[in-house]
């Protein structure tokens, strides 16, 4: 990582509108049930016009005016940004070949300029601080324990940099499995709310709270019986011709969860012993150990710049004619799917809910390759863009 002169860390004057807070705020955070909706500000805006947001691990932040620049590492935190209406400010990303975008197009007057975003894409650059002294952003939504345990960076490294360029805050969500993450986690849309408050953007968060919450409502009254529901097991393979597998647990809660939890279905792998995949866990499953799971429906990410239709014409076809893999259930019946992003925002996760809803109940929603929406675009649409 580069070294920085007293000269190259002179920053514009916006950076004297951000400063760190001494003590945690209480918050009320709100988790996505739209009976908290409505309620006052959290954070209130004073009279000078500063406000803070505190989000575990860096605590409290104080700002004098609303962020203009920032960068995301996921797109999870990419996706609240979208919603919020502050994609021109998005200057790039942790890693873009993982930042979903296609689902936009279905949104009338919403989209992202992918190619902009991507030429900042910090993985790529190793996490660099140079990159981060050359994007000057206003604030960075990013874990600082992402960047201690998976990039080797100092604390004195997030020091310099919240010093000099701009504040961190940020948690990961996606997850939580990893010994390293000893401090709160955040449901969905309690990040998003935090979100909403760093961008003061309360009215669209509201809306598009209510909007998740009464869709969510909608499936959930909708679903079979508990009894007559699959059972599904979550793993990442990104090859076509799949040979071990990654195993996730449904029960582990990260919001790459939200929607299989949301529509109920079983963990294949409960009452076993096989871990979510972690920083600690790396572990593989081969064919035998998924015939002793034989789950119901098989979820394969690592594939979502396929189609539903691409995906079973490779993926799936390839295990069909797998000797071991054609034994499975899943593959006998021709249950395996995408298995959705591993960092999905508010809303990614709406798509995604409505997709997990056809692959796991296609009597009652349709096919999951056909063309029948369980949602208004539109409304969504006008909600992001301000024009509800």
């Amino acid at each position: 990582m580069s070294d920085h002169t007293d000269s190259t860390l002179e920053r514009s004057t916006r950076r004297d509108a951000l400063r760190y807070g001494g003590a945690l705020a209480a918050v009320v955070s709100l988790s996505g049930c739209s009976d908290l909706v409505g309620q006052s500000d959290p954070t209130e805006t004073s009279e000078t016009g500063s406000y803070s947001v505190s989000m575990e691990p860096t605590g409290e932040v104080t700002f004098e005016s609303v962020p203009e620049t920032w960068v995301p590492y996921g797109g999870d935190y990419a996706d609240m940004g979208v919603a919020l209406g502050q994609v021109d400010g998005m200057t790039g990303i942790g890693q873009a070949g993982e930042y979903y975008t296609d689902i936009y197009d279905e949104l009338p007057g919403v989209s992202v300029d992918r190619d902009r975003i991507a030429t900042n894409d910090l993985v790529e650059a190793e996490m660099d601080k140079e990159l981060f002294y050359e994007m000057d952003n206003d604030i960075h939504v990013i874990d600082p324990g992402m960047l201690r345990n998976w990039f080797d960076w100092t604390q004195s490294d997030i020091d310099e940099i919240s010093e000099h360029v701009g504040p961190f805050v940020g948690n990961m969500i996606f997850r939580r499995s990893d010994s390293w993450h000893d401090y709160r986690f955040y449901t969905l849309y309690q990040a998003f709310e935090k979100m909403a408050e760093l961008f003061q953007e309360r009215e669209r968060f509201e809306a598009l709270t209510q909007f998740h919450d009464e869709f969510i409502a909608d499936i959930r009254s909708r679903m079979p019986a508990v009894g007559d529901r699959p059972n599904a097991l979550l793993t990442y393979e990104g090859t076509n011709e799949p040979e071990t597998f990654s195993p996730y647990r449904l029960t582990d809660e990260g919001t790459s969860k939200k929607q299989w939890n949301d529509l109920g279905v079983e963990d294949a792998l409960a009452g076993t012993d096989i871990e979510n995949l972690s920083t600690e866990n790396r572990s593989e499953l081969d064919y035998e150990t998924l015939l002793e799971v034989d789950p119901d429906v098989l979820l394969v990410r690592g594939h979502e710049q396929k189609s539903a239709a691409e995906f079973r014409d490779t993926v799936l076809e390839y295990m069909r004619d797998h000797p071991l893999g054609s034994e499975l259930t899943s593959v006998r019946n021709g249950r395996v799917y995408r298995g959705g992003y591993l960092r999905q925002g508010p809303i990614h996760n709406l798509f995604l809910t409505e997709r997990g809803a056809k692959q796991l109940y296609p009597e009652t929603f349709g096919d999951v390759t056909s063309d029948h929406d369980l949602f208004d675009r539109q409304e969504v649409a006008e909600i992001i863009t301000g024009d509800r």
